[in-house]
């Protein structure tokens, strides 16, 4: 039991690599659940009660790349994709926002289609979805050139999201064939300069070690990103790890992602952490924010023809992606949601704190 971690908690003191190790490593029931508790003590110390809820819209799922743990990689030609227009975006944008969600994220493979004319497709689009909506933005685009992300800040983009998925470089180059780590990172350092908030992620069940979470959780300590987030890996059907022996939304894997929510929270009490409908939908939430989450994310409205990422279709035909439901959970576990006014503070304040340090490379 690691006694001297919990001692630090409670004297606010922060979070070294050894701690988080020690953190990461408990086995012992009992102790897990004492770490999810000091993960909740601190969200209320931090946040209250207030929980941030985003839409995601995946408004193409064409893309140039070949991760290997992606059923939208290129190589998956036998998957159906779409590739949304400008109507049936401001239409689902704007039906999000009727619902009650505080941002609309905006994500996309890295799809060709919108990176003509100097990004000029993703640029108007973006300007569209803030005007359209009223809302904060948030955009994934993949790894794209500087001028684009002032594009896009230019546009009303508040935030870019861009995740490294882990910080073991070997790893990573498994992962992202054909991708160098670096310019990920650049990519979010530019957004910093540019005035943007930042997200990053992790991905768990993909041959990471303990350390690894370590190594990534101390980097993200020192980075000024202002959401961080972990996700439990999915085989998916047409990658080269469809067959991955793990079985990811259950058992040791799904451990691993609620543990790492609470270090992540305990080690950065300020910074935002989802909890994501994506990969066990609603029934897997009351966990994830019983491990110190405050935003829900992956809210989909039925009858769009919008997808998920972990899981394509998982709760959205059924609408059980809806504000309307994760507003019950959140109050089951003592929870509420936020007020979009709470939501346009924390952004406001968040920005004005605007990071001065530079976003380092692993």
């Amino acid at each position: 039991m690691p006694q001297g971690v919990f001692k630090k908690l409670e004297q606010d003191n922060t979070l070294g690599r050894e701690d988080i190790m020690a953190l990461l490593n408990l086995r012992d029931p009992a102790d897990i659940q004492r770490l999810f508790r000091a993960a909740r003590q601190t969200r209320k110390r931090v946040f209250g009660t207030s929980v941030f809820l985003y839409g995601f819209l995946y408004f193409s799922t064409h893309c140039r790349n070949n991760c290997r743990f992606c059923q939208y990689r290129r190589a998956n030609t036998g998957l159906e994709r779409y590739r949304k227009t400008m109507p049936e975006i401001l239409r689902a944008a704007g039906e999000m926002a009727r619902a009650g969600v505080h941002l609309i994220d905006l994500t996309m493979g890295e799809d060709p289609q919108f990176y003509r004319s100097g990004f000029l497709p993703l640029i108007n689009l973006t300007r569209a979805v803030k005007r359209e909506t009223g809302l904060p933005v948030m955009v994934s685009p993949g790894v794209v050139p500087d001028t684009a992300i002032e594009g896009l800040a230019a546009a009303g983009a508040d935030w870019l999201a861009c995740y490294q998925e882990t910080y073991n470089p070997a790893l990573y180059s498994t992962l992202r064939q054909g991708q160098d780590f670096e310019p990920r990172m650049a990519a979010k350092r530019t957004a910093v300069r540019k005035g943007m908030l930042v997200e990053e992620g992790l991905l768990a069940g993909v041959g990471e070690r303990i350390d690894d979470l370590a190594d990534a959780i101390a980097a993200m300590q020192d980075n000024p990103f202002d959401q961080v987030r972990i996700m439990t890996f999915v085989p998916q059907p047409g990658t080269p790890m469809a067959t991955a022996s793990e079985e990811p939304a259950s058992g040791a894997g799904r451990l691993t992602e609620l543990k790492t929510i609470a270090v992540m929270r305990l080690a950065m009490p300020d910074r935002l952490i989802p909890a994501s409908l994506d990969v066990d939908g609603l029934d897997g939430l009351r966990d994830r924010l019983n491990a110190g989450a405050n935003v829900v994310t992956s809210i989909v409205p039925p009858g769009t023809g919008l997808a998920g990422v972990a899981h394509k279709s998982l709760d959205i035909e059924e609408a059980r992606r809806s504000v309307a439901l994760v507003s019950c959970i959140l109050k089951d576990c003592g929870l509420e949601t936020a007020s979009r006014e709470q939501y346009g503070n924390w952004i406001r304040e968040r920005k004005a704190l605007r990071h001065k340090t530079t976003i380092g490379a692993a």
